[in-house]
């Protein structure tokens, strides 16, 4: 019996026993008077048994059949495999007008091994990676989009690099959201100030990575940072789970608290203000927090004269250059200015620069023109017709 029952039971005896009324007892049961007599009648012919539910151990009248269940999971198993039970449930009633319901569809699937429970699925493990030796050696970067300014500006997002072996922030820039060129920028700065590290290592964010499959073709699966990177002889690193570069992730939150309160403070309320407090931030912040490396050897190497950063960090593409000196790109046709050594270049492959401010440049130095500086005399201005 259950406590329901046995409370039932005693309130019935109760009644029997001329100690409690069936109205009083009506009232408490949450029943009707007739009820309660029914149930008088029932203890006294067949005792605690006649209190007792009488659809304990019988099918429900709602129960579907089994000719469903099986057109359900045969459905599911030949042609929604990989498909979750919401989804299944949805395609179910939308395509085939199987009314079941999605935690039925969930049990289901689970009794025919379609579908993993929580309580089934293995947990994964993940455990903690080794600080590398030396600063620079391996830098995590991330963006985070965050309520930044809180209510007083739009919602932004925050570019953070991170030194494995160190645990100190590097940079820290404020944009509107992740972008290739925003990248371009914040680790042209990173560059700038701290050399040329051994890796990035970053989550599969389509600037990183093309994600795409079956990619191919003249970029070979590789994003125009990747390609930078390359150009500088760094690694980019891309981590299969967010636990891999758990570094920057706890950085986020730090600074979600920390950096918060401290804009607030200061009334700081744009991402200009922002970035130019970014700076003393980072000081006061690796002060307190930052350790030293295991090897004190700083693994970062300077740029050299002949990487210029800011051609580096533009977005580069191979067009053909018509016999008419004409190049296509992003819908904008560029007519080449007509000269004796222009159309030496004509019917060539040209490699073209555009820069964040949107100045795009074309220059022609043979097949591996993406890679090598070219000289300004085979560098042209343009004029654009739309």
């Amino acid at each position: 019996m259950s406590t329901r029952e046995i409370e039932r039971s005693d309130l019935i005896r109760r009644v029997l026993e001329k100690r409690l009324t069936q109205t009083k007892a009506a009232t408490q049961l949450g029943l009707s008077v007739r009820q309660v007599k029914r149930l008088c009648q029932q203890f006294k012919a067949d005792g605690l048994c006649g209190i007792v539910s009488r659809q304990r151990g019988r099918p429900s009248n709602r129960k579907l059949t089994a000719e469903t269940k099986a057109t359900v999971v045969a459905l599911v198993r030949e042609r929604y495999a990989d498909f979750g039970p919401t989804l299944a449930h949805e395609k179910l009633v939308e395509l085939h007008g199987i009314h079941v319901g999605r935690e039925t569809v969930r049990g289901w699937l689970a009794e025919a091994g379609l579908w993993l429970t929580r309580a089934e699925r293995t947990r994964r493990v993940h455990q903690p990676r080794h600080r590398r030796q030396c600063l620079g050696e391996l830098v995590q970067i991330d963006g985070c989009d965050h309520e930044w300014f809180e209510t007083r500006a739009d919602r932004c997002t925050a570019l953070v690099y991170v030194d494995d072996a160190t645990g100190r922030l590097m940079e820290l820039r404020f944009v509107v959201s992740e972008s290739a060129f925003d990248y371009f920028a914040a680790t042209q700065s990173y560059l700038s100030q701290h050399g040329k590290p051994v890796a990035f290592y970053s989550d599969k964010h389509g600037v990183f990575r093309v994600n795409k499959e079956g990619s191919s073709g003249r970029c070979a699966g590789v994003t125009q940072f990747g390609r930078a990177l390359a150009a500088l002889n760094i690694d980019i690193i891309c981590a299969n789970t967010p636990q891999a570069k758990g570094r920057v992730e706890r950085m986020n939150k730090t600074l979600q608290d920390r950096l918060v309160k401290e804009m607030r403070l200061r009334e700081i309320s744009t991402m200009q203000a922002a970035n130019a407090y970014a700076p003393e931030f980072m000081i006061d912040y690796n002060r307190r927090f930052a350790r030293a490396p295991m090897n004190h050897h700083d693994a970062h190497r300077p740029v050299q004269s002949s990487e210029v950063l800011s051609e580096v960090f533009t977005w580069q593409e191979e067009r053909t250059m018509t016999r008419n000196l004409v190049v296509h790109y992003q819908r904008r046709t560029y007519l080449i200015v007509p000269n004796q050594e222009s159309l030496r270049f004509a019917g060539r492959r040209v490699c073209l620069y555009e820069a964040a401010d949107g100045q795009v440049e074309i220059r022609c130095a043979g097949p591996t023109c993406c890679h090598i500086p070219c000289s300004t005399s085979n560098l042209w201005w343009l004029l654009v017709r739309s």
